[in-house]
């Protein structure tokens, strides 16, 4: 991707994929390996890439909170995202979830994915949201230097 981005090539987003955090077992490892494993290709491309890409990371599902009976956690409701590269302001926005507040033991959904995709569509790649998110307005504010 950063070969295609230095290049020049017309296309404006790529997608990667990182599988094997469906952790339902020996969770503390498999995670850390993980992350490790996502940090060794981020930090070099966005290194490399930085000022020219937005990078956004999620997970397709969030985790409990507690423990399962095998040291893993199971689905929850809500998903870490990381956003990275050109633009973006460091740090962590919008609330932080409760580790006890929950909801039937997961956590509570603080901030709106959508809100975040809105947010990446209109403010990297010009394109208003309303034509990808029927009947979703919101975006982050704070997110992006002006």
């Amino acid at each position: 991707m950063a070969r295609l981005i230095e290049a020049g090539a017309p296309c404006r987003v790529y997608s990667a994929s990182l599988g094997g955090f469906d952790t339902h077992s020996d969770e503390r490892a498999t995670q850390q390996r993980l992350l490790t494993e996502l940090d060794a290709a981020l930090t070099p491309f966005v290194r490399r890439v930085g000022k020219r890409a937005v990078v956004l990371v999620y997970s397709e599902f969030g985790r409990r909170v507690r423990a399962n009976a095998s040291d893993g956690t199971d689905h929850g409701t809500a998903g870490p995202v990381f956003l990275l590269g050109a633009g973006v302001k460091g740090g962590f926005h919008g609330a932080q979830p409760s580790l006890t507040d929950l909801d039937d033991g997961d956590l509570v959904q603080t901030t709106d994915f959508r809100d975040v995709y809105a947010t990446v569509l209109d403010r990297v790649l010009g394109t208003e949201p309303s034509r990808v998110l029927t009947d979703h307005t919101g975006q982050l504010d704070g997110v992006f230097a002006t």
